[in-house]
């Protein structure tokens, strides 16, 4: 029996963890769930799978989460402080980590450094600090499994040897495959006008608002390009975007012989999900089989960097090393939270980032208070371009 914490219980990718937990009760048990601020969503999940811990984002909510628990044996805590400890307690085997934005970083580091399984859905540990979470994962012997839909598609498409012998594989090039998200055929001169209803409409991904957002500018394949550079030891150059509407192919290995092995299925994240908890066995992860006679046909696109300004800039700060990538991170927080808000354009969403890229000169990322540093200056810095392009 595996006990399982999951950090972003209430998000899109903590319920479809939950959806594939409660299909195996054999096989796993809940010990701790979080969320940051949907109190009544994580009451109800409370009641339905009995954890000993739940930690939420603020006092109010944690006196609110109590009260609603009523006489239910929960141990409630709030803070970051308590989500590192459910994520590194003894008494957990695996830590989902879905708390989306630099907020899951220090919880999913602490997850690391405990030895944990480790089921990464959070991007931002390894875009603000990869060297320093890998090197966690190495020096405590903890395993790290990909969540993300593309990258948990490379992990099945390399060799079981690759871990030990990267060089040996004959790996040639890494490819990530993305949607174009909502605005792939529209008008470029138009996504000005881009409403947040808009951006949030992904044609084939039910997720979150900010991630929903981040695949409409392709940040977010540009944040998982960083990540698949760590995960996979790849450098930028042997990194390649190819838009694939249909979302099926979910990415590719390439190899020196010519050959290309690719992981297909149909869009949903409870089979990457069902790939991690039971590795290296298979679980049913309630997913519908692909018919492969359904589909019409598959496309493939190389990326308009032109439409897609993101995607370049992250590819720049992989290139620029250090800080970089969490001034991309960082300032992107700020830019979608803004434009969601409606205080900025959906362009200016690269407009913020490029001039904080710009503007700030990036380090060295040896300690993480250097890398949480960096990630302040750089929100500060992107709140006020945020303000003057709102004053005007």
């Amino acid at each position: 029996m595996q006990r399982i914490t999951i950090l972003g219980a209430t998000g899109s990718i903590g319920v479809s963890t939950l959806d594939v937990l409660a299909r195996h009760p054999d096989k796993y048990e809940v010990y701790a769930l979080s969320a940051h601020s949907r109190v009544a969503e994580l009451a109800a999940q409370c009641r339905q799978y009995r954890p000993a811990r739940a930690v939420v984002g603020t006092p109010e909510a944690a006196a609110e989460l109590a009260r609603l628990l009523g006489d239910l044996a929960v141990d409630v805590a709030w803070g970051e402080a308590a989500l590192c400890e459910i994520a590194s307690a003894p008494e957990t085997d695996a830590v989902m980590a879905a708390i989306v934005g630099a907020a899951g970083l220090a919880p999913t580091l602490a997850a690391a450094r405990a030895g944990k399984k480790v089921l990464l859905a959070n991007k931002e540990a390894l875009v603000m600090s990869g060297q320093l979470f890998m090197d966690a994962v190495r020096e405590h012997k903890a395993t790290l499994l990909p969540i993300d839909s593309e990258h948990n598609a490379i992990f099945q498409s390399l060799p079981g040897s690759y871990a030990r012998e990267p060089d040996a594989a004959g790996v040639a090039k890494i490819l990530l495959t993305a949607s174009g998200g909502p605005f792939l055929n529209r008008a470029v001169e138009t996504l000005e006008a881009v409403t947040p209803e808009e951006a949030c409409k992904h044609p084939n991904w039910s997720m979150g608002r900010k991630i929903s957002v981040d695949s409409a500018t392709m940040m977010n394949k540009g944040l998982e390009v960083i990540e698949a550079h760590w995960l996979f030891g790849a450098p930028a150059d042997r990194i390649e975007v190819v838009i694939h509407p249909q979302s099926v192919i979910h990415s590719m290995v390439s190899y020196v012989d010519g050959s290309v092995l690719a992981q297909l299925g149909n869009p949903d994240m409870r089979t990457p999900i069902a790939h991690a908890l039971a590795f290296p066995e298979r679980i049913d992860s309630g997913v519908a089989q692909l018919d492969l006679t359904a589909l019409a046909a598959l496309q493939f696109h190389r990326p308009d960097f032109a439409r897609f300004p993101c995607l370049a800039l992250a590819f720049d700060a992989l290139r620029a090393g250090g800080t970089a990538p969490a001034l991309l991170n960082a300032a992107n927080e700020v830019a979608v939270e803004s434009f969601l808000a409606r205080r900025i354009g959906f362009r200016d969403i690269d407009r913020v980032v490029r001039r904080v890229m710009d503007e700030n000169a990036h380090g060295a990322a040896h300690d993480i208070e250097a890398v949480m540093g960096q990630d302040e200056r750089a929100r500060a810095a992107a709140q006020q371009i945020v303000a003057a392009i709102a004053r005007h």
